[in-house]
């Protein structure tokens, strides 16, 4: 059931996302937005982690996921400029 979990709220986290900072050059598709949002969970993790806001062991929750997804969208959007 953790598997299935983290793939609902890596979708969910990625729409809402997607929703905030819309653009032309951002993924696009259902498999995408899912990677983009579990990316966003480890990524809004691994930065509460290291700022002290999670402990060892704990994980984001869905704002985070969102945050961290939104996080990866500015980096690509930002690449993808420079490219």
């Amino acid at each position: 059931m953790g598997i299935i979990w983290t793939i609902l709220i890596g979708f969910v986290a990625g729409v809402i996302a997607k929703f905030l900072m819309p653009g032309d050059n951002e993924p696009a598709g259902f498999i995408l937005t899912t990677i983009l949002g579990i990316v966003g969970a480890f990524v809004a993790t691994y930065l509460g982690q290291a700022l002290g806001w999670y402990g060892p062991g704990q994980g984001a929750g869905l704002i985070g996921a969102a945050v961290g997804a939104i996080i990866i969208l500015a980096v690509w959007g930002m690449m993808r400029r420079r490219a």
